[in-house]
């Protein structure tokens, strides 16, 4: 899946405002031009596999990937997704800790991993995003920990599509909102994987939160929030204005 032409420079990334670079200066973002490149891959393709030497540091631009580890028995556990702006890799790390798979189309916006590193060290406002995206991670992964381990089927498949909802929001620099439209980047497998849920389930508990006016479906994938609270509601949190930004 190839990016459009003007889509592949910094001034038109469409993660501009969410990614690593977001901070950036004009002549900043010169010198990452000079270090980058993008690399495509279609559902399913493999971007790393734990435990392979990393040449690169990497945003992804559009699509989703999963982090998943691998045991010595063969069983392999989902641990996370990447969202378009999520960064892949660690600087100072030249082995990679979890498989990276597409699990839709995707495309990354690849740096040279030393150069990259080395701009850290020279460029303040990288380390610092970078230092407030891994945080936030931490963040996420301890609220998916409570997701995985404490919900029931609905509030998991309802917490999954809030959180996509208000990345998607972010990443069009919008305020989430009753009304707001986005597009799914999960099949129905792959969240039955993520959750830990049957296929079965994952579609039961979609055609309910449907039913229930929760959600609107536009085809496949189009998702229709008529109302945010009544979706927040459906995850078991407590929740206030702040999960709206």
């Amino acid at each position: 899946m190839d990016m459009p032409l003007d889509a592949k420079t910094c001034w038109n990334c469409p993660i501009k405002h969410q990614a690593v670079c977001s901070r950036c200066e004009p002549d900043e973002l010169t010198q990452l031009e000079d270090i980058k490149y993008y690399r495509s891959y279609e559902a399913g393709q493999p971007v790393i596999w734990a435990g392979d030497h990393m040449e690169f540091v990497a945003s992804v631009v559009t699509g989703i990937a999963s982090l998943s580890q691998t045991m010595e028995d063969g069983r392999t556990q989902m641990v996370g997704l990447l969202l378009p702006a999520d960064f892949i890799g660690r600087p100072g790390r030249d082995s990679a800790p979890f498989d990276v798979v597409a699990v839709s189309d995707l495309t990354i916006c690849c740096f040279r991993k030393r150069p990259f590193e080395g701009l850290m060290t020279t460029t303040p406002r990288i380390a610092a995003r970078l230092l407030e995206m891994t945080l936030d991670e931490l963040d996420s992964a301890r609220e998916w920990m409570l997701v995985l381990g404490r919900k029931t089927a609905r509030e998991k498949i309802a917490s999954l599509l809030a959180i996509i909802a208000r990345r998607d929001a972010a990443l069009k620099q919008l305020s989430a909102r009753d009304g707001m439209v986005f597009e799914l980047p999960l099949t129905r497998e792959s969240m039955a994987d993520y959750l830990g849920l049957t296929l079965e389930t994952v579609s039961r508990q979609i055609s309910a939160l449907r039913k229930g006016g929760i959600i609107e479906l536009d085809g496949k994938r189009r998702v229709v929030v008529p109302s945010l609270d009544a979706l927040l509601a459906e995850t078991g949190d407590d929740f206030d204005e702040s999960v709206r930004a």
